[in-house]
C-alpha cells in the first residue's frame, strides 16, 4: 500500500508540474530558448617557434658562433621547404660570476676576513626564428625532426607549434544563422505544448564563441580559442526569444 501511494502521489506531482509549464506557456506572450551549432573544423595556419643561444667569454666570438648556428637553423627550415621564416632580433647578456677573498689578520688571531668579487666571465647571445605556414601537417614534422639540430650542436629549444583556423569570422556568421534556426525549432516545439505558435523573431543575445580541441567539452566564461590542437570544434550559442501567437 505504501509504495502505491507513493507512485500515485508522484504521478500527482507530475502531473500538477506540467499542468504549471503548459498554463505559463499559454498565457505568456514569449517564450525564451538558447540554440546552439557545433562544426568540426582544421586548422589551416601553423605557427612554430626555436629559440637558440650561445655562450662564449667575449662579445665578439659568441656573436660569430651565434651566426655560425643561425646558418645552420636556416639551411634545416629550408631544406624542410619552410621559406616563410623570420629570424627575430638578438639578446644579449653578461655572465657573471662570483668569486670569494680570504684574508688574515695582521695580529694571526686566526679568524678570517672573507670578501667577494662579481667578475663579468663571458656573454649569452640568444635568438629566435618564427615559421609559419599553411602546411600544417610540415610544420608538425618540422617540430620532430628539428632534433637534427641539436645534434649539430645547435643548443635549440622548441615552442609547442600554434595551430589557428584563419576562417574563424566567416565561420561564426554561418554558425549564428544555424544556432538562430536550432532556437527556433526549440521554441516551435515549446510552444506546441501550450498549443500557441511562433509569430516571429523579438530577440537574439549572442554568446561567446567556443573554439576547443576536437572531442574537448572544455569550455570558458570568456569563450575558448584553442591553439595547441590541430582538430577542433566551434560552438556559436545563442539566446532568443520569440513572440507568441
Amino acid at each position: 500500500m505504501l509504495a502505491g501511494l507513493f507512485l500515485a502521489a508522484g504521478l500527482v506531482l507530475s502531473a500538477m508540474l506540467g499542468t504549471t509549464a503548459w498554463v505559463k506557456i499559454k498565457n505568456s506572450q514569449f517564450v525564451n530558448v538558447k540554440g546552439s551549432a557545433r562544426k568540426n573544423i582544421k586548422s589551416d595556419l601553423a605557427i612554430w617557434t626555436a629559440t637558440f643561444n650561445v655562450q662564449a667569454a667575449t662579445l665578439l666570438e659568441a656573436q660569430q658562433k651565434l651566426r655560425d648556428d643561425r646558418e645552420k637553423v636556416k639551411a634545416f627550415l629550408d631544406g624542410a621547404g619552410m621559406t616563410n621564416h623570420f629570424f627575430k632580433s638578438i639578446s644579449i647578456e653578461e655572465v657573471h660570476a662570483t668569486f670569494q677573498n680570504e684574508e688574515t689578520n695582521r695580529d694571526d688571531s686566526g679568524w678570517k676576513i672573507v670578501s667577494s668579487q662579481e667578475k663579468n666571465v663571458g656573454y649569452k647571445l640568444k635568438q629566435s626564428v618564427e615559421v609559419r605556414s599553411a602546411e600544417v601537417d610540415r610544420v608538425e614534422q618540422l617540430d620532430s625532426d628539428s632534433t637534427a639540430l641539436v645534434e649539430q650542436g645547435v643548443l635549440l629549444t622548441t615552442d609547442a607549434p600554434k595551430y589557428i583556423y584563419t576562417q574563424a569570422a566567416e565561420a561564426k556568421i554561418e554558425m549564428l544563422a544555424e544556432a538562430t534556426k536550432d532556437a527556433r525549432m526549440r521554441a516551435e516545439q515549446i510552444a506546441g505544448q501550450g498549443r500557441r505558435g511562433l509569430a516571429g523573431l523579438n530577440s537574439a543575445d549572442m554568446g561567446v564563441f567556443q573554439i576547443a580541441p576536437l572531442h574537448s567539452s572544455d569550455t570558458s566564461g570568456e569563450g575558448m580559442n584553442d591553439t595547441s590542437s590541430l582538430d577542433k570544434t566551434i560552438t556559436a550559442v545563442v539566446t532568443a526569444t520569440f513572440l507568441l501567437k
